[in-house]
């Protein structure tokens, strides 16, 4: 099963994205914070992670290095309110699998994180 990581400061955005994915029958977890998620319990098969570029703390285009330094291959989708071309510039830097403005479309969510778990399976699948 599929288990999509929400990592968002605003609770209402989490509660929203959670009914949205649950909705696609994935399970999914939430977490208020960058600390709070890299300190859980987490599987690494067939998850993604969301996250809110700016939160108190460590911000969303920390995670994909963070994740790595700790052996875990999670996919990163970024959201953020601020949609600049030195937006989308540095999630790609950061090595995110997609990046949305707020509010998102739900269908191109949803149809992001099946193509970043597919991408990061079949990476994992090529000879080194």
């Amino acid at each position: 099963m599929t288990t999509v990581y929400i990592v968002d400061d605003d609770d209402s955005v989490r509660t929203a994205l959670a009914r949205l994915i649950r909705s696609a029958n994935m399970q999914v977890h939430s977490f208020g914070c960058v600390d709070e998620f890299l300190n859980s319990d987490k599987p690494d098969e067939h998850s993604c992670v969301i996250a809110d570029i700016r939160m108190p703390g460590q911000g969303g285009f920390d995670l994909p290095k963070l994740l790595a330094a700790r052996g875990h291959k999670y996919p990163v989708i970024f959201l953020s309110a601020q949609d600049t071309e030195q937006t989308r510039a540095a999630a790609k830097r950061a090595g995110g699998a997609g990046f949305f403005r707020k509010p998102v479309d739900a269908q191109a969510l949803l149809d992001a994180i099946e193509w970043a778990i597919r991408e990061e399976n079949s990476n994992d699948q090529l000879p080194h």
